[in-house]
């Protein structure tokens, strides 16, 4: 089968399907599927409660804001194929929808590059499920609904694991019995399609930072750090699961886990309690008490929450230390996703934690979130805004397109690079921008 032929032309959809939400985007793929270009994303928010969606042009004009509560049957399912249909109507007349790629949070051992949708692999992701049981259910589920109402749609699946394979054994090994290690019981890492984006966007423009040593701070509701040397992932914060690593929104990041122990004992916890706790109650929101979104704590007069934003400053600062050690040093500090590209104030507060290292802020490109924040004599500081939908729909034509087989998965496209038909390496497709909704 020629799939090559089929994309030419055609709009790719990208979806991340979460248990109350469906983020999504849709790209224009030219006929020899080297451009791809951003043509409109949206979301559906608020499933199960009143169901809304909204969309705009990758120009940011609105194209879509309404209640789709009639619909809502509390099921991302049961709202999927309508979600479909409204996309494949606001798609213009000659360009059909031909394949759709999807982030699925955890690849395990196995699947550790992008993967055509098949009965094996969608058995694969299954199995994967108690190792992300808040996330996998849900991306399995949009590929299961997409296969029963668009059978003749290709699906890719990308890993936010991925990236992180090739990690060295001493960064991925707990210090527990080997017969629990060779169970699976590893350091996977998160964030990965993100800092495949960022290592991407460094190569097109600072090649020599990203042949050294960086770290990237991927902060938002979801946080983590990945030290990234010659554009391989080394080290990385989270571990087996998205809870370890820094405090995020509602996630409590590293603790103690005797802590968890003293909790069953001394107030008869379960697993339940234990995974509501830790997911849902901790982090900036536990420690705070009022919300899990930066931005009202920056605004807030109350301690606490000038507690949690000092603590999670700290927390990201002593990362940055740790994944240096990891690569014998830092040549740049990269900052990322939604409190990383849009907070100044998060920001400073790392890197005032950091002036030893020899990092100095200057103050006024700090404040204007320019692509280099930092002084002149300083180590390099960077802001890079991710697209992770961008990277799924890139890894999404790459494979589907025969001519770039031959560097599927490959160390040259991870750094940005694409493949001709004999696997020569082209320039890398610089085309992106929609911002990313974090």
């Amino acid at each position: 089968m020629n799939v090559h032929a089929n994309l030419s032309g055609g709009a790719l959809l990208v979806l991340n399907s979460g248990s109350s939400s469906v983020k999504f985007s849709v790209f224009r793929v030219d006929p020899e599927g080297r451009e791809i270009t951003p043509l409109f994303a949206g979301q559906l928010t608020g499933i199960g409660t009143d169901a809304r969606l909204s969309a705009k042009t990758a120009a940011r004009e609105p194209i879509a804001d309404e209640s789709w509560a009639e619909r809502d049957t509390g099921s991302v399912p049961v709202l999927l194929p309508h979600l479909i249909s409204w996309i494949e109507r606001h798609l213009p007349q000659d360009l059909p929808l031909m394949a759709a790629g999807h982030r699925v949070v955890h690849g395990g051992a196995n699947l550790h590059r992008p993967a055509r949708i098949t009965d094996d692999v969608l058995a694969e992701l299954e199995t994967l499920i108690p190792l992300a049981p808040l996330h996998q259910p849900q991306n399995v589920a949009a590929i299961k609904v997409l296969a029963e109402s668009r059978g003749d749609l290709p699906q890719v699946a990308c890993f936010d694991t991925a990236f992180h394979h090739a990690q060295p054994l001493n960064s991925t090994t707990y210090a527990i019995p080997r017969h629990l290690t060779e169970a699976g019981i590893r350091r996977y890492g998160f964030h990965g399609l993100s800092y495949e984006y960022v290592a991407r966007q460094l190569l097109a423009t600072h090649p020599d930072l990203v042949r050294g040593r960086v770290v990237v701070a991927h902060l938002g509701n979801g946080s983590s750090l990945c030290a990234i040397k010659d554009g391989t992932s080394i080290d990385t914060t989270m571990g087996f699961s998205v809870l370890e690593g820094v405090p995020m929104g509602t996630r409590s990041g590293g603790i103690d886990p005797g802590i968890l122990i003293y909790l069953m004992r001394k107030f008869d916890m379960d697993v339940n309690d234990l995974e509501r706790l830790l997911y849902h109650q901790s982090g900036l929101l536990g420690v705070s008490g009022v919300s899990n979104d930066m931005r009202v704590l920056l605004g807030s007069s109350d301690p606490h929450c000038a507690e949690a934003v000092d603590l999670f400053c700290l927390r990201v600062a002593k990362e940055v230390c740790t994944l240096a050690c990891s690569m014998g040093g830092i040549d740049a500090l990269v900052f990322t996703a939604g409190i990383g590209e849009h907070s100044a104030e998060v920001r400073a507060g790392v890197c005032a934690h950091l002036n030893w290292l020899g990092i100095d802020l200057d103050a006024a490109r700090n404040a204007d979130a320019e692509a280099l924040i930092s002084s002149d004599t300083s180590l390099p500081v960077h802001v890079i805004a991710t697209d992770e939908e961008f990277m799924i729909a890139r890894h999404t034509v790459d494979l589907l397109t025969t001519h770039n087989a031959a560097c599927r998965g490959s160390v040259a496209r991870i750094r940005g690079s694409t493949c001709g038909p004999d696997g020569e390496r082209r320039n890398p497709d610089r085309q992106r921008d929609i911002e990313p909704r974090r």
